[in-house]
């Protein structure tokens, strides 16, 4: 039987294969990193020009960024997934269209059911709102942006799995606004608080 991990790079290696828009103008996959038994995932919008290079998820300037965010709440890549909604980076960063972000969601969404996480970490605007749309895509614009919802923990039930959904500013955002440093502060204690809590409860079971 295949472990999680098998699991996962089975479905990569499907989502490479698949004929998804912007995979033409695309160097590299960026499918995901991290621990296949992860209980904490973070999600953002897409790959940008050295993730498109390397192929991995956040590791450019705001890669470095999430790095110190999980530092100081005491996690490494080992304790966490991190996947992206778009597999492939749009043109120049632009944008993506509502067609294209249909049609890689599913693939985010086989990453989910996988891992089964029980905390997810929205980077940013577009990751925000496709969870709190519970990933129906034209739903998207009628939800909060991420300045109303920072930091703030929702429990959510997406695609039949409970999950406390923790909206946080995207680690590029921090670069290019030095004034939301310390709000982002704030938010990692309050991740760090729902990891704890996590951790007792699993004790107690």
């Amino acid at each position: 039987m295949l472990d999680k991990e098998d699991n996962l790079k089975e479905i990569e290696r499907r989502c490479g294969e698949a004929d998804l828009p912007l995979k033409e103008g695309a160097t590299n996959l960026v499918f995901g990193k991290g621990s296949s038994e992860a209980e904490i995932m973070f999600v953002g919008e897409a790959a940008g020009k050295n993730e498109d290079l390397q192929g991995l998820p956040f590791v450019g300037k705001a890669g470095k960024n999430l790095d110190s965010l999980l530092s100081k709440v005491g996690l490494t890549l080992s304790d966490v997934y991190i996947a992206n909604i778009l597999k492939y980076r749009p043109p120049e960063n632009r944008d993506p269209l509502p067609e294209e972000i249909k049609a890689h969601t599913p693939w985010l969404v086989c990453q989910i059911e996988e891992i089964k996480p029980k905390v997810v970490c929205s980077l940013g605007n577009y990751a925000t709102k496709f969870f709190l749309a519970n990933g129906e895509v034209d739903l998207m614009d009628k939800q909060q942006g991420i300045t109303q919802v920072h930091g703030k923990v929702k429990e959510i039930n997406f695609k039949g799995l409970q999950i406390k959904l923790i909206p946080l500013f995207h680690p590029a955002a921090i670069i290019y606004n030095q004034k939301l440093l310390p709000l982002w502060e704030q938010d990692m204690e309050i991740v760090k608080k729902v990891i704890k809590e996590n951790v007792k409860q699993k004790t107690l079971f």
